[in-house]
């Protein structure tokens, strides 16, 4: 794996939210892009659109610190395959956190997220040991 295989794993953690965002849209009744909070709030008794609305923040929550963590490894001089490694690592964890997310399955997505996490914390401690 290349460093190119992380900064394609940017990109698609960049895209992940609306991945879930788009599930809530089309779990709901008639989705209005005119007041699309009032739409979501209007949604309150459909569980699906509320689990993906959710997975949709978690999934903006953890862009930036992956995202700085890659850049912050490669930066650093850290092994390019070890950051590809981490990197797909996190999006899939990621993937499989949305899935688990929309499932309802709450102990085992906060065990994906926490995964997903170390993942993160992995990339930005092997940076700053790197430039220790």
């Amino acid at each position: 794996m290349t460093l190119a295989t992380a900064y394609w794993c940017v990109l698609i953690a960049a895209l992940l939210p609306y991945v879930w965002i788009s599930l809530a849209k089309a779990s709901g009744s008639r989705y209005d892009n005119r007041n699309p909070r009032a739409w979501l709030a209007a949604q309150s008794g459909n569980d699906r659109v509320q689990r993906a609305n959710a997975a949709h923040l978690n999934a903006f929550e953890a862009f930036a610190p992956f995202a700085a963590g890659v850049v912050m490894a490669q930066l650093a001089g850290v092994a390019p395959a070890t950051i590809a490694l981490l990197a797909v690592a996190f999006v899939a964890l990621r993937v499989l956190h949305g899935v688990l997310f929309l499932a309802g399955a709450a102990s085992a997505r906060s065990l994906v997220w926490f995964a997903g996490y170390l993942c993160v914390l992995a990339l930005l401690v092997l940076a700053a040991l790197r430039i220790a």
